[in-house]
């Protein structure tokens, strides 16, 4: 079993035992992982991004050079939805969607064996729209704009572009109907999304969460499944649509000529993030905040029947077989997470901040 702690803070982003004055320490970070985790995944040669809307953070899981873990935070307000294609990383937060740009090429700035550096290099300012998934398909950055119950793209003029929307949802309306959560893209395109409900009344999925949610064919605009628990991150995957049935705390896949979820691994937690690495999938899970949104959800059912809590943390899956064949348990000031993605060809990623002096000194050069 490996263990990482970590003062998660703006200023200072080191790993390990941090020293600071009892007066303004804030609490711990702990990663605790199963025997494996870390030597799978420096065998990936890849690194993880993941986000906590709950504590206002991006961090960024690789590993340093003696092989051991290593974590990146940066503070964003609010941040959720992923999105990663060849250097660039977008992140929604709560009220702009910011590209970072690896600069590592240009910029050689690393102190503890960085391979990546991701600085802010462009951002689209869009209110509180509520923005959970993000997307990068043929036509661009798509997001899923949860208040107003559509799919989005930023405009340079207007908080947001309409993309799509559901045929049940009757007008734009900043009203969150359903709840719009996940999209799933395929071909370069969205295919299907994830939404608590089929509503078109205000703030009226909240009545639905135990069975109400559903997934729908956006070039058909027909539902595709239904009956499903607060269902969240479609991902299109070696021709299947999995899909996370949060409410349940299972992973599985749509049949979609039953139009049924057919579940392939529980984790004790609520899930929201998925990814995928060959034949493994990773999922976030989250411990369910008391609050009546999670209150009265089949998984509180199975965590009483095994007598567990609910975690927080990162679960490795094996597509065949549904078994858990690593796991990264998080505690502390983190409690809860949104997405994770994969970094392709990084191992040990640094990310530069807007409150720090480092932004004024990372000037690259369009050539």
């Amino acid at each position: 079993m490996s263990e990482l702690e970590a003062q998660l803070d703006e200023v200072d982003n080191t790993t390990g035992a941090v020293a600071t004055d009892d007066a303004v320490k804030q609490p711990a970070f702990e990663l605790t992982s199963s025997r494996q985790f870390t030597s799978w995944l420096v065998e990936s040669g890849w690194s993880r991004a993941f986000t906590t809307y709950q504590a206002g953070k991006i961090l960024l899981l690789g590993t340093k050079s003696d092989g051991s873990l290593s974590i990146f935070n940066r503070n964003l307000n609010r941040c959720m939805g992923i999105a990663v294609k060849d250097s660039s990383l977008f992140v929604g937060t709560l009220t702009e969607i910011v590209r970072f740009e690896n600069a590592m090429s240009k910029n050689d700035h690393a102190t503890q064996g960085e391979d990546a550096l991701f600085v802010p290099q462009m951002c689209w300012y869009t209110g509180d729209m509520d923005i959970h998934d993000l997307a990068i398909g043929d036509d661009g950055l798509i997001f899923v704009n949860t208040l107003f119950s559509c799919l989005g793209q930023p405009s340079v003029t207007h908080s947001f572009k309409r993309l799509w929307q559901p045929s049940f949802i009757d007008r734009l309306a900043a009203e969150d109907r359903c709840h719009l959560n996940g999209v799933a893209m395929r071909n370069g395109a969205p295919a299907y999304v994830t939404a608590v409900a089929e509503t078109n009344i205000a703030d009226g999925w909240r009545d639905h969460r135990r069975d109400g949610g559903i997934v729908i064919d956006v070039q058909t605009g027909e539902i595709a499944a239904r009956g499903l628990s607060m269902p969240h991150s479609p991902r299109w995957y070696r021709d299947r649509l999995w899909v996370l049935n949060s409410g349940e705390g299972t992973l599985g896949y749509i049949d979609t000529d039953q139009g049924a979820f057919v579940p392939l691994a529980f984790c004790p937690g609520y899930l929201r993030g998925l990814t995928f690495h060959e034949n493994y999938a990773i999922v976030g899970l989250s411990e369910p905040r008391g609050s009546r949104t999670f209150a009265d959800l089949p998984l509180q059912a199975r965590l009483d029947k095994e007598a567990i809590t609910a975690r927080c943390g990162l679960y490795v899956i094996d597509l065949e077989t549904g078994d858990i064949v690593h796991w990264a348990r998080i505690s502390g000031v983190v409690k809860e997470l949104y997405d994770v993605a994969f970094m392709g060809g990084v191992r040990n990623p640094a990310m530069i901040g807007f409150h720090t002096g480092e932004i004024r000194r990372i000037i690259s050069i369009d050539q």
